[in-house]
């Protein structure tokens, strides 16, 4: 019986993976929201019958494709971390911001070599989907590499905590609690700045807004990265100790 169920579970695993498949092929032909499980099903030879007993809606398969490609996406940065020296990595760490700028570069090249699941997860919003709940950590993955390798500057090395406006004080509070209570509140607003940024020059690449504007674009990306870097704080110098007022 263990033996049949084995080779019940692997098939199942190689038709899920070819309906996923086939889904990406239209993504990448039609985009996500003309996605269809019946033309899906049409490709793959299956009655729309079988394949519902997989996927039972076409937000169900979206969603699906939505958290292989933030996992795929965060895989990518992580491993890009742990190369380049950042938490749980090599003992011997590369600056703070050739870090950094190390896994921005590489979630730009995935983005680049996977343009049609970077749309799905950081384009046009599909419409009627919303995304349910289980997206929600694959989509913090990226974010989540960021803040470990500013908490890991600013545990060796310390940050220069840029300045905050008065009016973002409260906000900022908040962010921090929710995100990386243990940095300071200027760093964490500042990275949420950095965050959106950085995705912002990718999709400017990606989408096409850098033509006839751009050619040398990874030089200017890597360049623009590390000055995000520099913005949330990291300066590869370890800031001078504060020494008190000798009293007289």
């Amino acid at each position: 019986m263990s033996k049949i169920k084995g080779a019940r579970e692997r098939a199942r695993i190689e038709v899920t993976a070819a309906i996923k498949d086939e889904a990406r092929k239209q993504l990448a032909a039609d985009g996500a929201a003309k996605l269809s499980l019946r033309a899906v099903a049409r490709e793959l030879g299956m009655v729309s019958s079988a394949l519902y007993r997989y996927f039972p809606s076409r937000d169900e398969l979206l969603t699906a494709l939505i958290v292989d490609a933030y996992d795929a996406l965060g895989e990518t940065a992580e491993a890009a971390r742990d190369a380049a020296g950042g938490p749980g990595g090599p003992a011997t760490a590369g600056p703070h911001r050739e870090r950094w700028t190390a896994v921005a570069c590489a979630v730009r090249d995935w983005a680049i070599a996977h343009p049609h699941e970077y749309a799905l997860i950081y384009g046009s919003p599909v419409p009627g989907y919303i995304a349910p709940q289980d997206t929600v950590g694959p989509a913090s993955r990226v974010g989540l590499v960021l803040i470990d390798l500013l908490r890991d500057a600013y545990r060796t090395d310390g940050l220069a905590v840029p300045p905050l406006a008065e009016e973002l004080r409260s906000e900022a509070a908040r962010m921090t609690a929710d995100l990386a209570p243990d940095l300071p509140p200027a760093v964490v607003a500042a990275l949420v700045a950095a965050w959106a940024q950085l995705f912002g020059l990718i999709s400017f690449e990606v989408f096409g807004q850098f033509n006839r504007v751009v050619e040398a674009r990874e030089p200017l990306f890597r360049q623009a990265a590390g000055e995000l870097a520099r913005a949330v704080g990291m300066t590869d110098v370890r800031p001078a100790p504060r020494t008190r007022p000798r009293r007289g």
